[in-house]
């Protein structure tokens, strides 16, 4: 098997991570070594997805999760790799995972740390049996307490405090995309070497975009404002030429897909599921990370009438509508919802 070599100087994943301290003056070293964790979790994780079947960790553990859904073994296999890294590191004040119903507490026989971190372990995970990319998903804030155990208070913090997020995606290839809120850059890994490789550096969203990602299976479910701004995302509507219709049903993977090629994924509420009357996705574990590397890329993303970085969080698994891509689009999406939805609220 030939080694993967990007062109240009090569630059791994940890001297990248260190160069960019230089953008932060009070730096320690603390982020970077929690960044280079998360790495090394990425690296862990890939494996074993790569060899899921062999190793016999497909398929679910007949268990659900907090959010009511079938618990994968491979989520469970992510979860305990990210928190055992984490853990004991002294970085931490605590952790929050979608998995996990309340914050995940640092043990009383390790340090307590300045950082908080969020995470999704395995984004799209009830793909897994079907062979289709999934992904990691995360956030690291300063934590707002001053000194003990983490609580609610640190972890419910608005996504424009973030210090850093990023995704890991594991596809035909794993790559990792971070932002400390001084651009985006993508790392691909090199299996030969077991190193990140900066493959995508400076990662811009295209100014002309491509595709629009969605359940279009749903829309009989939306309100009048998105079924319209879909009809004009498909050209239907005000002269627009329309967009190419992608959707994995992966969420980590539709977004990377639209954040190198140009689009808009969105997940809107809907008014089947009573139980969810304001959306699907995890604001903490989903929507704030993405929207942070969204923004950094020079895209956007929002509920559909707010910024979803200005939202201050009330639960650990708050869900909120999405529309996250290309500011272009997903401002046209908002203009919908603010014309032709103004006496509902299942967008908010």
């Amino acid at each position: 098997m030939a080694s993967f070599l990007p062109r240009g100087p090569l630059q791994t994943i940890e001297r990248h991570i260190l160069e960019q301290q230089k953008f932060h003056p009070e730096a320690t070293g603390t982020l970077t070594g929690l960044l280079y964790d998360m790495a090394l979790a990425g690296k862990i994780i890939g494996s074993h997805i790569q060899r899921a079947g062999l190793a016999e960790i497909l398929g679910t553990t007949g268990e659900e999760n907090v959010q009511g859904e079938e618990v994968q073994k491979l989520d469970v296999f992510a979860q305990r790799t990210i928190y055992r890294l984490n853990d004991h590191t002294g970085r931490l004040a605590c952790m929050g995972s979608e998995e996990e119903p309340e914050i995940i507490a640092i043990p009383e026989r390790f340090p307590q740390g300045k950082y908080v971190l969020l995470f999704d372990p395995l984004d799209g995970s009830s793909n897994i049996d079907s062979n289709v990319s999934v992904g990691t998903i995360f956030s690291i804030y300063r934590r707002v307490t001053t000194a003990g155990p983490g609580t609610n208070e640190d972890v419910l913090q608005p996504g424009n405090r973030i210090v850093a997020s990023g995704y890991i995606i594991y596809g035909s290839s794993t790559m990792l995309v971070y932002s400390t809120g001084y651009g985006v850059h993508g790392f691909t890994l090199d299996p030969m070497i077991g190193e990140f490789l900066l493959s995508h550096p400076d990662i811009r969203v295209p100014e002309k975009p491509k595709y629009y990602s969605v359940n279009q299976s749903n829309e009989i479910h939306w309100s009048d404002g998105i079924q319209r701004f879909t009809r004009y995302m498909q050209g239907m509507d005000n002269g627009f030429k329309g967009l190419s219709a992608r959707y994995i049903g992966s969420m980590v993977a539709d977004f990377h897909r639209n954040l190198l090629q140009g689009g808009i994924f969105y997940y809107p509420a809907d008014l089947r599921d009573p139980q969810k009357p304001t959306g699907k996705l995890r604001l903490l574990y989903e929507c704030a990370p993405l929207a942070f590397i969204a923004e950094n890329a020079g895209g956007y993303a929002s509920n559909g009438r707010q910024r979803i970085l200005d939202i201050q969080p009330t639960a650990l698994h708050q869900r909120v509508p999405l529309y996250i891509g290309n500011r272009s689009l997903v401002e046209k999406a908002e203009e919908f919802i603010r014309s032709y939805d103004k006496h509902t609220t299942n967008t908010n």
